[in-house]
């Protein structure tokens, strides 16, 4: 992976993390209460294969409980670590290394989880060309923490939301009364954002190709269907002006024929909708 992905704004990983730890707090960690509160260490261990996310949100955590916590990352979000990498080492006040713990762990294993499963999905497509997207299939509260995350394991990002990418569907395109319509409103509409056309027939693609828009979905098709529509999209006169997208029914699977087959995107809402969590631990004291 070529940088290293840029996270949300400060302010709205405090929220996030605000949220985490009121709910987890309350009133008081009464457990916590029973430690002395003295300077202590400790070390963030990652258990199994996987790629890393989630920093900003771990700091952000001990922060939150010790502002003057010190934490040195061995790695970077992004980077591919081996089972028993120590992640971090952490010094700070006792109580508070173990109370912001497992908010700060579960952001963590959560978005190392989401990252991990998009390189994944990425190694299956290397080579082609095709760029792995997610979707708005994400846990709540947790959109921009996941869609970091995704970036983090190599993919890219789909619309953030509902505001920023107009995407026609079927149920668009029905209530305009077809499909030309409901571009030729989109585009009077909302003139300067991107528009997205969910097609289910070769016509529809080829009116859609027509009219113009910023990416076509093409819905299942199946693969000689699909082949058809990569040449028409990549012919005269429209020479792959407008990339061709395939989303809905996509595992590990089927990916890589899907990819040779010419699309520019497939879209997966499993990498943030099927999240499962990577095995992380904290423990006080030196790292091994």
């Amino acid at each position: 992976m070529s940088g290293r992905p840029v996270p949300p704004p400060a302010g709205l990983i405090d929220q996030d993390v605000a949220r985490a730890l009121a709910e987890d707090v309350g009133s008081g960690d009464v457990t916590a209460a029973l430690l002395p509160d003295i300077a202590d260490i400790a070390y963030l261990l990652c258990k199994e294969e996987a790629v890393v996310a989630g920093q900003p949100w771990f700091d952000a955590c001990h922060r939150a409980l010790d502002p003057d916590v010190r934490i040195d990352w061995r790695v970077h979000d992004g980077h591919h670590v081996a089972a028993g990498t120590v992640l971090a080492t952490l010094s700070g006040r006792a109580r508070a290394l173990v109370t912001a713990e497992r908010s700060a762990l579960n952001f963590m294993q959560t978005l190392s989880g989401t990252a991990t499963t998009t390189a994944t999905y990425v190694d299956a497509v290397r080579g082609t060309g095709c760029v792995i997207l997610d979707t708005r299939k994400t846990l709540p509260g947790l959109r921009l923490a996941q869609k970091y995350a995704v970036r983090c394991g190599g993919g890219h990002n789909h619309r953030i939301g509902l505001f920023d990418t107009v995407m026609l569907k079927e149920n668009h395109v029905r209530a305009a009364g077809s499909l030309t319509a409901a571009i030729r409103a989109a585009r009077q509409a909302q003139p300067m954002l991107p528009l997205i056309v969910e097609v289910e027939t070769l016509a529809q693609l080829d009116e859609a190709l027509g009219e113009g828009c910023e990416r076509i979905l093409i819905d299942d098709f199946d693969a000689a269907t699909r082949r058809e529509a990569v040449r028409r999209a990549k012919s005269a006169p429209f020479n792959g002006r407008i990339p061709l997208e395939v989303s809905g029914g996509v595992d590990l699977t089927t990916l890589r024929g899907i990819a040779e087959d010419g699309v520019d995107f497939v879209s997966i809402g499993g990498l943030t909708k099927h999240v499962r969590a990577i095995d992380l631990s904290m423990k006080l004291g030196p790292a091994p």
